[in-house]
């Protein structure tokens, strides 16, 4: 993951505001998505925003997008990777990932709940997630 940071609480309030789009079928039940549409000057692209709350015992599974995601994690709580000591999301830290790169695929140990909120640039008509095993 790479960090950034700024004017996200204002792209939330802005995003919150805004009518939901439709969830593809093959969805996380965690993934509330916030809205969806066209990637202004780049025909056959679409940007999707979305927050996703992950409970203790809840798991993330593999998987790449068909573009850039995007994001923030609003609030923090330990992950575990297969084979790996759990380890500190923090609160804060930004979310990238670049087109087809394979992230996830992770195990929420808690405390609390993992909040996050992500802007996807991707392609239109593609499904947001493609499951990796």
């Amino acid at each position: 993951m790479t960090f950034v940071r700024s004017g996200l609480f204002v792209a939330i309030a802005m995003v919150a505001m805004a009518p939901a789009g439709a969830a593809l079928a093959q969805d996380l039940p965690q993934r509330k998505e916030i809205r969806r549409i066209d990637l202004s000057g780049a025909p056959g692209m679409e940007v999707v925003s979305s927050v996703s709350t992950f409970k203790a015992g809840d798991e993330f599974p593999r998987h790449l997008h068909h573009g850039v995601e995007l994001g923030y994690v609003v609030q923090g709580a330990m992950i575990q990777l297969p084979g790996q000591a759990p380890a500190m999301m923090a609160t804060g830290a930004p979310i990238q990932n670049l087109r087809d790169a394979v992230h996830g695929g992770f195990k929420v140990v808690g405390p609390g709940d993992l909040i996050l909120f992500t802007v996807h640039s991707v392609d239109k008509g593609k499904p947001l997630y493609d499951w990796v095993k």
